[in-house]
């Protein structure tokens, strides 16, 4: 059996990991549409998402303290349980990376956490209620992400009616980068809490702490590994929310990322761990959409929707299988 320091620290390395996936991966949330208009070069765009993931992570940590109380106690959390789940994770995010898929981070990490949990003590450990919340939390997301944004870019149209659409992409061409920037921000207050919580949660069940906090180093580590994986850049991704799913112009990008900005601030305060992916791609929908409902392309959207059904389960079921495995380290 391993030193259960060293089992720690390999929890930490993992989870860094995985937000340095999270963070190549979900590149293509904050940049997606301001590389897509071609309002920033992409070496720009990645540039100002990775230094603002970073400034995000230090928002708040009450999601970080959903994640690591609502989905199951940490009193029922060991070590191994926590590197299965990650390695989970980080599986499903290089696999859907490489595939272009723009896949949930939050629901990878979720399902990996039901599965590992479920292989050590059962179902029954769950936190159902919790659990509840926050996938409907996820559900309602890109909902509301699609609802916000279309009146945003109805109200925009109305309001630019008389001018000429030339001048109003020129002038949204420079308003476009302050709104991909606060989606930057956002990214970085919802996502890189979720690592925090892991690593708090292996605290916990290392025994350091008594209670689920998140120390500062927490902070400091987790948000530089999300702007590292942020700055490589999830290429594949960003043509796919930012060219395949609708044709943005700069008005459009600004109302979509503008809208899902808001809502994910909003909910990152309130500890509500929603998925940026979900968010972000349904304000694209959202403003396509209410403009024209072809200037959607259904197709891809399908594509991502089914990507976004076999997550959690999927997740889960590696999970389950990478503890089986590794529960041979517990002794």
């Amino acid at each position: 059996m391993l030193d259960p320091f060293w089992i720690l620290v390999a929890v930490v390395v993992l989870a860094l990991v995985f937000d340095f996936t999270n963070g190549w991966h979900d590149t293509a949330n904050a940049i997606a549409t301001v590389v897509g208009t071609r309002t920033l070069p992409p070496w720009a765009a990645i540039l100002m998402a990775a230094v603002l993931n970073l400034a995000g992570a230090f928002f708040s940590t009450a999601v970080a303290k959903a994640i690591g109380e609502d989905i199951v106690d940490p009193s029922n959390i060991t070590l191994v349980l926590l590197i299965s789940a990650l390695l989970a994770v980080i599986s499903w995010n290089i696999i859907t990376v490489l595939l272009g898929l723009p896949t949930s981070s939050s629901h990878a990490l979720i399902g990996s956490l039901i599965g590992a949990t479920i292989a050590f003590k059962g179902a029954a450990v769950l936190k159902v209620d919790g659990i509840m919340v926050i996938l409907l939390a996820m559900l309602i997301s890109p909902v509301l992400g699609a609802l916000f944004s279309g009146s945003l870019i109805k109200f925009i149209r109305s309001l630019f009616r008389n001018i000429p659409r030339s001048r109003v992409k020129r002038v949204f061409k420079y308003l476009q980068i302050a709104s991909s920037a606060f989606m930057a921000f956002s990214h970085g207050a919802s996502d890189a809490q979720k690592s925090m919580g892991v690593i708090a949660m292996a605290l916990v069940a290392y025994g350091a702490h008594s209670e689920l906090t998140v120390p500062a180093w927490v902070k400091i580590a987790a948000g530089t590994a999300m702007a590292l994986g942020t700055a490589m850049g999830g290429r594949k991704i960003i043509h796919t929310i930012g060219s395949r799913l609708s044709r943005l112009e700069t008005p459009q990008g600004f109302a979509a990322e503008t809208g899902a900005a808001i809502l994910l601030t909003t909910v990152a305060k309130i500890g509500v761990p929603v998925s940026t992916t979900h968010t972000i791609t349904g304000s694209i929908i959202g403003v396509g959409a209410a403009e024209r409902l072809r200037s959607v392309r259904w197709s891809v959207a399908g594509k991502i929707v089914y990507a976004w059904i076999l997550t959690l389960p999927g997740t889960a079921v590696m999970s389950y299988i990478f503890y089986q495995v590794l529960r041979v380290l517990e002794g």
